[in-house]
């Protein structure tokens, strides 16, 4: 759980007009960008070959971006360290989620994009421990089209703390954000670091 700033300050778009002489294109939806150029035949392959399989008929009610289920993957780990993220969140908080000291994990996060292109994706999380952040991270998940499978992303590989002071409960806080900072997802969870996974 180092801390870990995985963004880079970039230009605004003001700043990026003016200073690369680049004016940034207007944002498309999927249903435009398939009418564009249809009797280009080798064209239309390759938009299939971007987007994939695009979903047919989407709930209008569906959120475009649904963020499914977070693992804590662990080659040492006795067991799946899984939560549900598509129902109700407030079971989370009054679970407990296991890591044993000094064992190097990945999060996973499986998502859907279901109705159009979401540009920006990241993952943040906060770290707490007796009411006082330790750590921050921010991971850029990246760009996605819709489609009707699941997305996976999986974090660089971290070292769970270890030692006497780093055992013991730890309150996280995710977001699953993107660059114009829309909420798909907020969700809080409990983390305890362990001598052994069974202590």
């Amino acid at each position: 759980m180092a801390d870990q700033e995985a963004e880079k300050q970039s230009l605004g778009e003001e700043d990026a007009e003016n200073e690369l002489n680049y004016k940034i294109p207007k944002m498309k939806t999927v249903a435009e960008i398939q009418e564009m150029d249809k009797d280009d035949e080798s064209l239309q392959k390759y938009k299939q070959s971007l987007l994939g399989q695009i979903p047919t008929s989407v709930d209008p009610n569906t959120p475009n971006v649904q963020v499914m289920r977070l693992t804590l993957v662990c080659d040492e780990a006795p067991g799946p360290i899984t939560m549900d993220l598509s129902g109700s969140l407030d079971a989370l908080v009054k679970q407990q989620f296991v890591l044993k000291e000094a064992v190097v994990y990945k999060v996973k996060i499986h998502f859907k994009v279901n109705k159009e292109i979401v540009s920006g994706l990241k993952y943040v999380h906060h770290t707490y421990r007796k009411g006082i952040r330790v750590d921050k991270a921010t991971y850029m998940v990246g760009s996605y089209g819709p489609r009707t499978e699941e997305y996976e992303f999986l974090t660089p590989a971290e070292e769970a703390p270890s030692g006497m002071l780093a055992r013991g409960s730890y309150v996280i806080k995710s977001y699953f954000t993107d660059d114009d900072k829309t909420d798909y997802l907020s969700w809080t969870w409990n983390l305890s670091i362990k001598k052994d996974w069974k202590d």
